[in-house]
């Protein structure tokens, strides 16, 4: 099956051997995606989870867009956490994404470290073209 690189100057660059995002027929895969700010790639927020996750949904959204997808196509996410004790800040912004529509299936995981010592990282699964 054809797969097809999604990339998109509106989130950040990948920081390693990976795409931003992959599409296999009719399924997005999203990479996962950090609180790096596309401009400068540095991390943003000072350590406020909030603050990092409110990014992470924004450059989430962006590379969606670049694939004409939006949250309301995503069917599968996965969010990574440093500290559990960040749960509920992360699921409240987390959730405003998906407000008004069925969300998707989701797994939340406690990660001993994450890239550049990011509090929070969300990886997303889209279905395109209904």
């Amino acid at each position: 099956m054809k797969r097809t690189v999604i990339s998109t100057a509106d989130a950040p660059r990948a920081i390693g051997p990976y795409s931003q995002a992959i599409r296999s027929g009719d399924l997005l895969f999203l990479s996962g995606q950090i609180a790096l700010d596309p401009a400068t790639g540095e991390l943003v927020g000072g350590g406020d989870v909030r603050l990092e996750a409110e990014r992470v949904m924004k450059n989430a959204a962006a590379v969606l867009a670049a694939a004409g997808a939006t949250f309301a196509d995503v069917v599968k996410s996965t969010i990574f956490l440093r500290d559990m004790s960040d749960f509920a800040a992360v699921n409240e912004i987390y959730g405003r994404a998906f407000e008004g529509m069925a969300p998707p299936a989701r797994s939340t995981v406690a990660a001993a470290g994450l890239p550049r010592n990011a509090r929070v990282e969300i990886e997303l699964i889209a279905r395109l073209g209904e």
